[in-house]
């Protein structure tokens, strides 16, 4: 008879597995929301050619390993050098599995940096709190140097440094204030208005896309595209959101608009992801199972 070793699932590992689930099903979330103005949904690949919905799905699910690792390290640590590298060092490793799942196509590299730092910063804080303490711990994570990162330019920090605007790191040592000011109080104002879920969604996506200096429509569109972004999305929200028909044409003009001009708003989306992780984590509090113990 063979012989088993029990264990006990300690908070550390319970919190990591709940976080990175949860991280993964925003991605999936984000996905799968239609209609998104230029971005990969359920109708098809917007304004991208090498993306599809089911190719967005394999790459969230790739990075599932590299969240609970994440929250595993970061749980209940101080935000300090030695962890800011090896976070960095853990979301290297998330993007090379990433690009190995999608055969070398970019799939979510923005969004493994901002909900990275997110899943980090909420073990940090013991795998719950509120939006701001999560952010502003994220912040102080964000801040520090990692000296192992790569020194090439991504397109988006050309895009920033090309345009004079802040990008996807600024966001992140900010505190997230799209997430926080924007995308947060307009899902709850939704929801209050009486949107459902998607259309809620839809209208914090909206809400980062009014003031968002997102690199990846400036990017393929420079700042003709991100002016019409902006535009667009105070439109959608001016008629009421998304639950409203003049709100769902003014998002449909939007899509239009953005698939005119090849752009594709992807800093956005990374960034609706980021919310909709902590609003489930302020929902789900610290809800973790009772440790356990199990064979192996």
């Amino acid at each position: 008879m063979s012989l088993q070793r029990q264990f006990s699932v300690t908070p550390a590992e319970c919190h990591a597995r709940r976080l990175a689930s949860l991280a993964t099903r925003c991605l999936l979330i984000e996905a799968n929301l239609t209609p998104k103005p230029g971005l990969v949904d359920r109708r098809g690949n917007g304004a991208h050619q090498d993306l599809t919905l089911a190719l967005m799905e394999r790459s969230a699910q790739s990075l599932t390993p590299m969240f609970r690792d994440l929250a595993r390290q970061s749980w209940l640590r101080p935000a300090d050098i030695a962890l800011r590298q090896l976070v960095g060092r853990l979301g290297r490793d998330g993007e090379a599995a990433m690009m190995q799942a999608t055969c070398g196509v970019n799939t979510h590299r923005g969004a493994i940096w901002a909900l990275g730092l997110l899943v980090s910063a909420t073990a940090m804080c013991g795998g719950s709190g509120s939006p701001a303490q999560i952010a502003g711990t994220a912040a102080r994570l964000a801040q520090l140097p990692d000296d192992a990162a790569p020194k090439q330019f991504s397109n988006g920090l050309r895009a920033s440094a090309r345009y004079r605007l802040p990008g996807a790191r600024e966001e992140a040592q900010q505190g997230f204030p799209h997430v926080l000011n924007l995308a947060l109080p307009q899902l709850v104002l939704s929801r209050n208005q009486g949107a459902a879920g998607d259309a809620a969604r839809l209208d914090a996506l909206m809400a980062i896309m009014t003031s968002l200096s997102d690199t990846c429509v400036l990017s393929r569109a420079g700042m003709a595209g991100l002016t019409a972004m902006q535009q667009g999305a105070r439109a959608v929200l001016a008629a009421g959101g998304v639950h409203q028909p003049a709100g769902r044409q003014a998002l449909l003009r939007l899509d239009a608009q953005m698939l005119a001009l090849n752009a594709s708003p992807g800093g956005a989306a990374d960034l609706l992801s980021a919310a909709l992780f902590l609003d489930s984590v302020q929902s789900a509090g610290r809800a973790c199972p009772t440790p356990t113990t199990a064979g192996i």
